[in-house]
């Protein structure tokens, strides 16, 4: 398959450059295949398909009921019955935290939302070693993804010659560390905690890409048939400084962020607010001594989370609720952490897809084998330090 050009531009693209479309899905976003619609909640329903089936009723459902708990927490006492105060409380007290941080981070998505994601591709590059993996790093944290939604980028990151080191450390990064998750982060738990766990993901992603990249030189692990190198005339920083030149900031610069901000940021939400809802039943219906003695921090604990993240399989936008219980009712750091990688290290679906890229089921495990070890360590050394 011919990749499209990349620095390709058009003077009918707001931004200076053409998105290809996936010719596979029809869809330039990722959103399209059964593992990301799990995620992207249908954002490529059918017209002709009923009105009930394109409403998304995470989000609007979620949504409508946090808007009911905030101010019904206004009428309510927090020993109200049946555990009502608790939750109304617990909705209000995490939208007093969180609200400018979505703010922030929907005007942060819709900005991203404009840079085509081959540049990304093109940044990262087809070199191996430790400067490579550290773009491929950052590609991932720059880019604005759920951990499903982030697997159709990684798996294109490896049709266009990526290592699999490289995927490897993109997807550890990608999905809880995009900015807008990681502005909410600070904003629940404290900046110095947000700066702590995104150093400790950083280089577990490093790490693992490291590792992988080892084990090939070692032939252990068979390398990238789709290696090529990069067009002689690509050059990812002439294009981009092209592109932000030709772009006018007006209002109708600002009408497109403001509406790429809600379109993109649905998927960031409806599982944002799913989350919120889950951790406020959390405190409404799970006595703080229980979830202590349960979630704390303890091995026990650890372990108990881990298991936790790997059941429920919560998408990362959803998790970070969860995590911020963890961390301040279990007082328990680590677990808070713990529970914000697990979902990447044990995903069964990224396992999959990871499968079905590459052909190898052992080189789709390595992702669990060699991650799960090091969010453990660190979250165990996070509760004793903490």
């Amino acid at each position: 398959m011919s990749d499209p050009a990349p620095h390709t531009r058009s003077s009918g693209d707001p931004t200076g450059f053409i998105l290809p479309v996936d010719t596979a899905s029809g869809d330039a976003t990722g959103c399209g295949s059964a593992a990301t619609t799990k995620c992207c909640g249908g954002a490529v329903a059918a017209a002709h398909a009923p009105l009930w089936r394109r409403i998304d009723w995470m989000l609007w459902g979620s949504g409508g009921l946090i808007l009911a708990a905030y101010v019904a927490g206004f009428f309510l006492s927090h020993e109200a019955p049946f555990g009502l105060g608790v939750f109304t409380h617990g909705v209000q007290d995490m939208m007093n935290l969180m609200w400018w941080g979505i703010l922030v981070g929907m005007v942060a998505v819709g900005l991203i939302d404009r840079v085509p994601r081959q540049f990304v591709i093109g940044i990262i590059g087809r070199d191996q070693g430790a400067k490579s993996l550290v773009r491929a790093v950052l590609g991932g944290v720059l880019l604005d993804l759920c951990n499903h939604d982030v697997l159709m980028v990684g798996a294109k990151l490896y049709e266009r010659g990526a290592s699999l080191g490289q995927v490897f450390a993109f997807l550890i990064a990608s999905p809880w560390n995009s900015l807008s998750l990681t502005i909410i982060i600070g904003a629940l738990m404290g900046w110095g905690w947000m700066f702590l766990f995104l150093g400790a993901s950083l280089v577990i992603a490093l790490l693992t890409g490291l590792a992988v990249e080892a084990l090939e030189r070692a032939g252990r692990v068979r390398p990238n048939p789709n290696r090529i190198d990069l067009p002689a005339d690509f050059h990812v920083w002439r294009e981009a400084k092209a592109g932000l030149k030709a772009t006018r900031y007006d209002m109708a610069f600002v009408r497109d962020v403001a509406q790429r901000s809600v379109s993109a940021s649905k998927m960031v939400l409806r599982w944002l607010f799913f989350g919120i809802v889950l951790a406020a039943l959390i405190q409404a219906t799970v006595p703080t001594e229980t979830f202590q003695t349960w979630f704390g921090a303890t091995l026990l604990g650890l372990f108990t989370t881990l298991l936790a993240a790997t059941i429920i399989e919560v998408c990362s936008e959803g998790s970070v609720p969860i995590a911020a219980d963890l961390m301040t009712r279990a007082a328990a750091p680590g677990n808070a952490f713990t529970f914000l990688m697990a979902g990447v290290a044990t995903d069964y679906t990224e396992v999959l897809i990871l499968r079905e890229v590459t052909g190898r089921l052992r080189a789709a495990l390595l992702l669990p084998l060699l991650t799960v070890p090091q969010v453990l360590l660190i979250g165990w050394a996070l509760n004793t330090a903490g």
